[in-house]
């Protein structure tokens, strides 16, 4: 079919939806996310009867930054039988093998120092793993289209690598690896990354970027953004519909925050100079700030959007703003930290179903929307809906076999 095997996708012209994943930035917190997904996983196997699915199967799109970054290309990256390298499961055993090699402990006193003198962390595992992992895999590879933020330091703006701008454009192309380095390297926590592509005339493009939480800590805009254009430029794979008539379903899972916890006032701040905003309470305040702005506002634009059109059900956006102490950090990755982040995974997934005030902007309950679990599983009822749904309009466009003389 298209090319594809038998368990891939068929493109979004073949059905009714367009499909989107979307994970936030967060650093070792992305075990939160990891564990959800783990779920979504093991339902979609158990509906489709089918154990060797994956969650590329099922989405059109799968954006991340930072964190997510690293967990959308391994959950798109193919193997030697173009098959994902990792099933969510595997990501999960990743963070929980390798976080406290990326994000070693270190004593307070060599934190100041790294904080006042470089990253507080090298880098160095991280850079190493995931080229290990990742290999030569060149963005344009992925098994479904992935959308990964990042920004430029040098030309000051974003840089968004997509799997449809690598198939147009060389100069995009980049190494999987390298886009990952890139939108994880969250300032003052990891150091920049540089690297260099080719233009198809041969020229040399050069990248200077750090962390796609810069620009998009939540990237379900960019993953909107990404797929409206391929609609604009007439991308033959996405139906030719009326905007209006142009439908989506949407997962965005964060990865958790201590707003709750209102640990930051105007009259501490208020004192700060730029030590303190960088470096206090145990944690660093305007990375804290900054993200957690730009995640809420995605939010707070798609859940207006949907409220508007009256299709709500179509957005799910999982997020636990509950965080307390240490469970807040990006990069504490003591046993016990990284086992309590898993819980609240877990714990999650019995949470009710939240929806964000237009009003105040606080999450709230929503009536009758059950738990987050329950509307996982009523999402994956739909994903394999949809897919089937694909496979059979693809069949009817097939031309008829001969008759039989």
């Amino acid at each position: 079919m298209e090319g594809k095997s038998s368990l891939q996708l068929l493109p979004p012209k073949h059905g009714d939806y367009i499909t989107i994943l979307s994970i936030d930035g967060g650093g070792i917190r992305g075990l939160i996310p990891a564990t959800i997904l783990e779920f979504l996983e093991s339902q979609l196997q158990e509906i489709d009867h089918n154990p060797n699915a994956r969650l590329a199967d099922y989405f059109d799109v799968i954006a991340g930054t930072s964190t997510g970054g690293l967990i959308t290309a391994m959950l798109a990256a193919p193997d030697e039988n173009k098959r994902p390298r990792f099933s969510a499961e595997k990501i999960k055993d990743f963070y929980l093998e390798h976080g406290p090699k990326i994000f070693p402990t270190r004593c307070a006193c060599v934190s100041w120092i790294h904080l006042l003198c470089g990253p507080k962390y090298d880098g160095k595992h991280l850079h190493k793993v995931v080229r290990e992992k990742l290999g030569q895999i060149k963005l344009h590879e992925t098994l479904t289209n992935v959308v990964i933020p990042t920004f430029d330091v040098k030309l000051l703006q974003p840089t968004i690598f997509t799997t449809f701008e690598a198939e147009k454009c060389p100069s995009f192309d980049a190494k999987l690896s390298d886009i990952c380095i890139s939108t994880s390297a969250a300032p003052t926590y990891l150091p920049a990354h540089k690297f260099d592509t080719y233009f198809s005339d041969g020229t040399v493009r050069e990248f200077n970027l750090v962390d796609g939480g810069v620009a998009a800590n939540n990237p379900t805009l960019v993953a909107l953004h990404a797929v409206m254009k391929e609609i604009f430029n007439h991308n033959q794979n996405f139906p030719e519909k009326p905007v209006h008539q142009r439908r989506f379903r949407i997962i965005s899972l964060g990865t958790g925050s201590a707003k709750d916890e209102q640990k930051y006032d105007a009259e501490t701040t208020s004192k700060w100079g730029a030590i303190g905003w960088l470096f206090k309470i145990g944690c660093n305040p305007l990375i804290d700030i900054f993200s957690q702005a730009s995640g809420d506002l995605v939010d707070y634009h798609l859940s207006a959007i949907t409220q508007a059109l009256d299709c709500e059900e179509y957005y799910l956006r999982i997020q636990d703003d509950t965080l307390t102490g240490t469970n807040a950090s990006m990069d504490l990755c003591t046993e016990e930290n990284m086992k309590r982040l898993v819980e609240i995974g877990e714990n999650l997934l019995n949470k009710p179903v939240c929806r964000i005030n237009l009003d105040t902007g606080a999450n709230e309950e929503v009536e009758n929307g059950g738990t987050n679990k329950q509307a996982l599983i009523s999402f994956a009822h739909k994903l394999l809906d949809e897919k089937k749904r694909r496979v059979k309009n693809y069949e009817l466009q097939l031309p008829s076999p001969p008759a039989y003389k």
